[in-house]
């Protein structure tokens, strides 16, 4: 560990460096003293979690337009102003009375930003990096994970409450969800893993399937694609299926996963019949939701440009506020949920079938009946999310305006919400009153996340202050130490490369030396290349071996690529068949993915279409989440390769 904590270091100093020279302000030996000093007494915990801890209570000061006595509690202090990057907070706010300066005591608006931004880029470069929570912290989030749910027994709507989710969804829903055709639904298994711990094509060979699920999508036909009786007799594979009934369900599988070091992330993974059904119905919803005139551009599933769009724009106007909530999955009620889908009777209860009524805890223990719709892992938390906080965000901007719930009414205020998952943007003179209605209905609002006066604004994924992005970019992984860190090398290397393109020079060259000692010298290569490389011009490719391919007349050149990792996992009889099927059906139909943040999504649709286009993939699978890189040699083309 101390050898990663030497590298932490020598990575934030020059990240601190670089940050410094991209605003006005000077670099400061005190603060780069200070953070050594704390680190080697207080360990990982001052980068992981203090560091962003400043960089909440900075944004919080933006927001509230001057540094509250109660924030920076953590380091010391110049009367209001922190002692930590005084250099820098003293240029954004003023020194005697703490509030933020005006705009137009600076030269131009992105010297403003460019503070900001180096604030935050030397508070939050390692917030995100993948490393285990302490086991109270992690014990603490599993805890919670009970108590949101235990919270729902004090959940006491009014009638009028009740009255309005419903006229609502009645007319709101009905005319998006009329165009849903249940005959349409193809069931998917999804990538990730599952609560009876199958896998890969192991998930095609059915040991259960939950009889509630029978009535709407009944294992015959679905899961194995045969109708005859006569593939039903002793020894067939549909003999093979415990079908469980309600009582003897498999719960799903509560389990932590990396987020931050002040806490995992809880996810509940679904048995495998349950997530089959689910991504069917949910790529339904995507489909619908998405392209019907009432919700288009305003739900969105797949696309974050709108709400990042709006968040820069609002930076300037402050037109909109953004809104985040906590445990925004774990808090809707499964009763409204079920609401929003009242118009259509088949529908309603297809979604409650494929639904998993109870939870088992890391330590054994089952809690349950759920209460909530369901937390994520399950296909269909994103979207059914999506649709409660739209919900509410209409209830609250009619009633504000005393409009009554009528359809023309709704098709007016609907037009100003904006909603991807959790975060949610709405005009800034109705935020107030959104966040009253989101609390009524059981939401938690992120109040460190969430900015309605100043200049700053956030949402998926995009940070903006004055109208520039003032996002940072997150060291993801330790720096690695041999080749057989495959993880660590890809991700480093897009790491780096996300730090050349912010115009933090001397960090990303820092890095890529590193890998470099390792693997040796990197291609320029184009931003979109599957080839791990610089995507900035460094070593031309006539300085690499290169070949003319006789066969496919095409000059290639010797280089990293990522591949996905197999392992043996055959596949056949009508197990094969239904996973053939399935990928004839695919052919037609876009695929929805969910797309996170992590630092090797350059490569993600790379490694994707080789695992979709696998011509053995009835003899293996890749392993989830897993890569591993080759030099291979690759087209200097279609590689993006500089010449």
């Amino acid at each position: 560990m101390k050898s990663h904590l030497s590298d932490y270091l020598e990575v934030w100093r020059t990240i601190y460096i670089d940050a410094c020279a991209n605003c006005v302000a000077d670099v400061s030996l005190r603060d780069i003293n200070t953070t050594i000093s704390r680190v080697e007494d207080e360990g990982v915990s001052f980068l992981t979690i203090l560091l962003p801890r400043f960089a909440r209570d900075f944004e919080r000061s933006l927001e509230q337009g001057y540094i509250d006595p109660t924030s920076f509690l953590n380091f010391k202090k110049n009367g209001l102003h922190p002692a930590f990057l005084q250099g820098m907070v003293g240029l954004v706010f003023d020194r005697d009375s703490g509030r933020i300066n005006d705009v137009k005591t600076f030269s131009s608006p992105d010297v403003f930003s460019g503070l900001v931004a180096s604030v935050r880029q030397i508070c939050l470069a390692f917030k995100k990096i993948e490393l285990p929570c302490s086991p109270a912290r992690t014990n603490a989030a599993l805890e919670n994970f009970i108590v949101t749910e235990q919270s729902f027994e004090l959940l006491a709507l009014s009638p009028e409450a009740i009255e309005d989710f419903s006229s609502v969804s009645s007319l709101l829903w009905y005319h998006v969800l009329r165009d849903l055709r249940m005959d349409n639904l193809v069931p998917r298994h999804g990538p990730g893993a599952t609560a009876d711990r199958v896998s890969g094509n192991q998930k095609y060979r059915w040991r259960f399937w939950h009889d509630r699920l029978e009535p709407y999508l009944p294992l015959i036909d679905n899961g194995l694609p045969i109708s005859s009786w006569e593939f039903r007799g002793s020894g067939s594979e549909f003999e093979r299926v415990s079908i469980l009934s309600e009582e003897l369900e498999i719960p799903v599988r509560v389990t932590p996963v990396p987020k931050t070091l002040k806490g995992p992330r809880i996810i509940a993974i679904e048995p495998c019949c349950m997530q089959y059904a689910q991504q069917g119905f949910r790529n339904l919803l995507y489909e619908v939701i998405e392209s019907n005139w009432v919700t288009s551009g305003h739900i969105n599933f797949r696309d974050q440009s709108i709400n990042q769009s709006l968040a820069v724009s609002s930076s300037v106007d402050q037109s909109f506020a953004t809104i985040d909530l906590s445990d925004a999955s774990d808090r809707v009620p499964l009763d409204l949920a079920l609401t929003m889908f009242d118009k259509f009777p088949e529908m309603r209860e297809f979604v409650n079938a494929c639904r998993s009524g109870f939870a088992k805890m890391p330590d054994g223990r089952i809690v349950g009946p759920l209460r909530k719709f369901a937390s994520m892992g399950s296909a269909l938390c994103f979207p059914v999310e999506a649709m409660y906080f739209y919900t509410i965000c209409v209830i609250a901007l009619l009633r504000m305006q005393d409009l009554p719930v009528t359809w023309s009414n709704i098709k007016v205020v609907s037009k100003s919400i904006y909603v991807y998952g959790d975060d949610i943007i709405v005009p800034r003179e109705f935020a107030t009153t959104v966040l009253d209605y989101l609390i009524k209905y059981n939401c938690k609002v992120n109040a460190d996340k969430t900015f309605i006066h100043g200049f700053f604004r956030e949402s998926c994924g995009v940070d903006a202050f004055l109208g520039t992005q003032v996002q940072p970019v997150y060291v993801g992984t330790d720096l690695p130490k041999d080749r057989r860190q495959y993880r660590e090398i890809v991700s480093s290397v897009a790491t780096a490369n996300h730090f050349f393109s912010k115009g933090y020079l001397r960090t990303s060259a820092l890095i890529f030396s590193k890998i470099e000692d390792i693997v040796g010298r990197l291609p320029s290569v184009d931003p979109t290349s599957p080839v791990i490389g610089r995507n900035h011009f460094w070593h031309p490719s006539s300085s690499f071996r290169r070949r003319w391919n006789q066969k496919y007349q095409r000059l290639e050149i010797k280089a990293l690529v990522p591949t996905p990792v197999y392992r043996t996992d055959e596949l056949d009889g009508f197990a094969a068949l239904t996973k053939c099927l399935l990928k004839l059906e695919g052919l037609n139909r876009e695929p929805y993915k969910t797309r996170t943040s992590k630092p090797i999504d350059p490569y993600i649709d790379y490694i994707d279409a080789i695992v979709d286009g696998d011509v053995k993939h009835l003899e293996r699978s890749a392993r989830h989440g897993v890569v591993a890189i080759q030099r291979r040699w690759v087209p200097v083309d279609k590689a993006g390769i500089s010449r």
